[in-house]
């Protein structure tokens, strides 16, 4: 459950000087430098390329969408959009056809003006008909019903859709779906891009800073308040802690606090105010079912077996991370089944008790000529940070009650995705993190067959035919019970096993206002343009 915590200072008289203080800085205050952490080097500042909260985080300010999460809701919801590009939008009445009516008098940060062509040029890039000198399209599978995107002068641009899908708006509205310039190359956007929206990049200095600064020629009228946002690369996540603890940083980064940490502030930063809420991230095990031994379902059944979910949550959250399916569950997700859905549907690794799973597994492991003198020696591969890190310990560990040795072998997140892209690797310990709360997003990105980000390269074509149906499925009820059938069906396949739904903290000292965070996902809220400071 996601809940706000004030470390430290409590008590009647507190609030009540917290409350005088609130109202009389009812009015947002110009001028200021919000300084933030940021636990790792982005592998680039473009965000169509990247498929990270390490790049969407800093760079989401720097851009506009046409249509955008409302960013002061507690949720992202696809029924509470704020114009951005766009000033109106409407479905024609087979909804295949999603037609904008676009900002007039908006300039890229070089001047030059916003109009359809760049649009078009966009989403024509992202859905591989143009080469803009991208490295990477992450997001490319999202996009596999589009099949034009249409102009109309320079203020009126329509997409058209293969077949119905309601959720199509939502992926516009997600931070990770910003209009590029068509002007701009591709080598540019990684390094010093240029967007519409309230910041602009002044400098990003790989493995040490990001500096934003006010976009004086914003369209939106009276924003930004702030002059600029700061962003210091710190890896060692205690080093980054104690200087946020001293008064370096004004806000730390997205979800990195964690549980037992929270504890730590209470008492180095009794004025900080944290919020402790779901990223919609799952931990899970990727396991490649191309490489020997691997390819053997019965070794990735074992693998399932072996999990105790329960280890991960009390050890990495002391309790509050959750468990589920492939989508978020409830009450923070619309469209996920719970730990206790699959037991009651039979799923292995979800039934029964814990010793007696592994003993299944320990059985399976055997008839395959594993056991304590021989087990089967293999490397678990990793992100080099902590939240990837600790909980490959924990997997590499229970890996061992069933004849499992691995070896960690860690990434640098410049080099990650590429490195679970490539062939040969067996295992990995991987957060995957969904940009919004929509099944399109995770079915087709994750479990399509063809789709670039299955790294495990599971595939079942029958399964697959049903992530279309429910995509265009506009009855809500019958679409979730769908989507849940689909999950389900997921998790006993071995599709990727999935240990957690993760969730973690976001601290800021009481003098940074106008920042909101969702409770149903980490990359949607990163505009900034509400952002204030009042007087320390």
């Amino acid at each position: 459950m996601p809940s706000r915590i004030r470390t430290g200072i409590a008590g009647a008289a507190f609030l009540a000087a917290m409350l005088a203080g609130a109202a009389a800085l009812a009015e947002p205050q110009r001028g200021g430098t919000l300084r933030v952490y940021h636990r790792e080097n982005p592998a680039s500042a473009s965000m169509h390329e990247e498929a990270s909260i390490a790049t969407v985080m800093p760079f989401m300010a720097v851009f506009n969408n046409l249509v955008v999460y409302n960013q002061q809701a507690e949720r992202n919801d696809p029924d509470d959009l704020t114009a951005e590009l766009a000033t109106e939008w409407q479905w024609s009445a087979d909804h295949r056809r999603l037609t904008f009516r676009l900002r007039e008098g908006v300039t890229w940060h070089d001047g030059k003006p916003f109009t359809s062509a760049d649009v078009k040029c966009t989403w024509d890039t992202i859905a591989g008909w143009r080469n803009a000198g991208w490295r990477k399209n992450p997001r490319r599978d999202w996009y596999a019903n589009l099949q034009a995107v249409e102009t109309s002068g320079d203020f009126e641009v329509s997409f058209l859709l293969g077949r119905p899908q309601p959720s199509f708006i939502a992926f516009l509205a997600s931070g990770m779906s910003p209009v590029y310039p068509c002007h701009v190359d591709g080598r540019t956007m990684r390094q010093k891009p240029i967007g519409t929206g309230p910041f602009r990049v002044v400098e990003f200095r790989p493995n040490n800073s990001i500096e934003l600064a006010r976009n004086p020629a914003y369209w939106r009228p009276g924003r930004p308040y702030l002059d600029a946002i700061t962003y210091r690369i710190i890896r060692n996540r205690s080093t980054r802690i104690l200087a946020f603890a001293a008064g370096e940083f004004d806000l730390t980064f997205q979800s990195d606090v964690t549980a037992p940490l929270l504890r730590d502030l209470a008492g180095q930063a009794p004025s900080a105010v944290c919020e402790f809420h779901s990223s919609n991230v799952t931990g899970q095990i990727l396991i490649n079912r191309e490489t020997p031994p691997f390819d053997n379902p019965e070794i990735r059944r074992a693998v399932a077996l072996a999990v105790d979910h329960q280890a991960y949550v009390d050890i990495l959250s002391e309790g509050r991370f959750a468990l589920g399916g492939a989508l978020l569950v409830p009450p923070a997700g619309v469209w996920g089944v719970t730990a206790q859905d699959l037991a009651e549907a039979g799923v292995e690794g979800w039934t029964g008790s814990v010793e007696q799973r592994r003993a299944a597994a320990r059985r399976i492991m055997q008839a395959l000529g594993y056991g304590p003198d021989n087990p089967l020696r293999t490397k678990v591969s990793t992100r080099d940070i902590a939240t990837y890190r600790d909980p490959a310990v924990i997997m590499i560990d229970q890996l061992k009650a069933i004849h499992i040795e691995a070896e960690l072998q860690t990434f640098d997140t410049s080099l990650w995705y590429g490195h679970m892209a490539r062939p040969g690797w067996t295992l990995a310990m991987n957060l995957n993190g969904a940009a919004i709360d929509d099944p399109d997003v995770v079915l087709f990105e994750n479990y399509a067959c063809d789709s670039g980000r299955n790294y495990p390269r599971y595939c079942n074509r029958d399964l697959e035919r049903r992530f279309t149906e429910q995509s265009m499925t506009l009855d809500r009820a019958a679409r979730l019970r769908l989507v849940r059938e689909i999950d389900i069906q997921l998790q006993r396949d071995v599709a990727r096993p999935i240990l957690y739904h993760s969730g973690g903290a976001t601290c800021r000292y009481p003098h940074v206002h106008g920042i909101r965070l969702a409770k149903n996902s980490i990359y949607n809220h990163w505009r900034l343009e509400d952002a204030w400071m009042a007087p320390r």
